[in-house]
């Protein structure tokens, strides 16, 4: 096989770097460069709730690389605000704009990669030019936000939106002792989830004092004076004032660059990609939140957007556009989410999923101690496990309680991966020590109920 002699990686969050760092690698003698439009590369957005709640002291902490630094360690050449505006596949050249200069110039490649990840949605009855409303999507706007409520001594914020991103910025504001409202145009928080987790996650918010309110389509938005600034929300009737509002309504494939160039795209908006992580141009490559996977549970593709996935996505796809040959398996989603003093951790597929699937399924669920009752710190954990009727498999799992969630959560990913039915949980050996865990497993009281 002919190794590429340039190979450019659009984008540079989590997939990027590590496309590109291991397309180096891999080919060593090989020109790569990465551009990506924002002012920092290569950093943990998952911990940026961490970072405004002060519990990781600054965001430099979760920058793990700036240009330089990945130029010197990885020999990859790393241009930052630099926004590759278009591709040209038949010359394999695109054109890339420098966003501080206002220049542009086309550059040639052998192989292309593109991981230019996801971006948020927008709210519609929300005025996109007001100075107090913000994404919390990258690292520009962790800044911006944290500034704002720094210089404006902000004392209450607006969170629109009860998924996974909106509950941790709703858990950071108030550790920062300011008053939030969490809005949610869904009957509850965290709509993704099974409707029994949901309803526990509702009266913990209620627990830590939260002012919430659900099923709202469109509130009234009230502009200040120099409508500049939204000083209000009206809710059910009520004026709700807020100093700022943070959207977090969700996430949709960032494939502008994909769709201009005429790449084939999925049923969710992502990039289809081969199992070789091959676009439907054999000279491109895609990884990252900007593609559709194949999901292990259902066999069909599926926009599944993980950091895990995003990562070991980007290194086969840097390997493969620099002369390899791996192959990706399908992938089974495995998220967890830390809600106050809980932990919610989704396995697989849904209830509701299942249902649009159209498979005949039933399931389990159980609420018991994690630890045995006389040890300090027991509290219930709550467990759902979904299989098929026929034959047990395992289709998915939800739980909800302490930090050994996050194992059972591994447990069925496994479960999954090596394809065991359901039943094989009743005859696992679980430890036992009255600090740590309790004498029956809450897996395994599921995997009797389902025997």
């Amino acid at each position: 096989m002919i190794k590429a002699r340039r190979i450019i990686v659009i984008g540079g969050n989590a997939a990027g770097p590590a496309a590109a760092a291991k397309a180096k690698r891999v080919n060593p003698d090989a020109e790569v460069t990465m551009f990506e439009s924002g002012n920092f590369i290569s950093t943990g957005t998952c911990e940026m709730p961490y970072v405004l709640s002060k519990e990781i002291s600054n965001y430099e902490k979760i920058v793990f690389y700036n240009p330089d630094k990945f130029k010197h360690e990885k020999g990859v050449e790393v241009f930052v605000n630099h926004l590759v505006e278009s591709i040209d596949r038949k010359e394999r050249q695109v054109t890339v704009k420098d966003l501080k200069e206002n220049l542009y110039r086309q550059i040639s490649y052998d192989k292309l990669i593109l991981a230019t990840g996801s971006i948020s949605k927008k709210i519609s009855y929300l005025p996109s030019d007001a100075k107090n409303v913000f994404q919390f999507k990258s690292v520009e706007d962790l800044i911006k936000v944290s500034s704002y409520i720094h210089e404006n001594k902000s004392r209450t914020c607006a969170v629109i939106g009860a998924g996974y991103v909106g509950l941790e910025i709703v858990e950071a504001l108030s550790q920062l002792n300011l008053e939030v409202i969490l809005i949610e145009k869904k009957k509850l928080p965290m709509p993704a989830a099974e409707v029994e987790i949901s309803f526990l996650i509702k009266e913990l918010l209620k627990e830590k004092g939260i002012r919430a309110f659900y099923d709202v389509k469109d509130p009234i938005v009230h502009l200040s004076e120099c409508k500049q600034k939204i000083k209000s929300i009206e809710v059910e009737g009520r004026k709700i004032e807020t100093d700022l509002i943070i959207t977090a309504a969700g996430f949709f494939p960032n494939n502008f660059l994909a769709e201009k160039s005429k790449l084939e795209l999925g049923r969710f908006g992502g990039i289809k990609i081969d199992n070789t992580l091959k676009t439907s141009d054999h000279n491109i490559f895609a990884a990252g939140d900007c593609i559709e996977v194949k999901n292990a549970v259902t066999n069909k593709n599926d926009y599944i957007p993980l950091a895990t996935a995003a990562h070991e996505f980007g290194h086969i796809a840097g390997a493969n556009a620099a002369g390899e040959n791996i192959h990706v398996d399908p992938v089974i989603k495995n998220l967890a989410v830390k809600i106050f003093d809980n932990f919610y951790v989704s396995v697989g597929i849904t209830t509701e999923e299942a249902e649009n699937y159209g498979y005949n399924f039933s399931s389990v669920s159980q609420a018991v101690p994690n630890l045995i009752k006389v040890m300090p710190g027991s509290e219930n954990v709550f467990g759902k496990i979904l299989f098929e009727k026929e034959n047990k498999r395992i289709l998915g799992a939800s739980f909800f309680g302490s930090k050994e969630v996050s194992g059972y959560g591994d447990i069925i990913s496994s479960l999954i991966k090596t394809r065991q039915t359901a039943d094989i949980l009743s005859k696992l050996n679980y430890n036992y020590t009255p600090p740590l865990s309790p004498l029956i497993n809450l897996l395994s009281i599921l995997g009797r109920k389902i025997s």
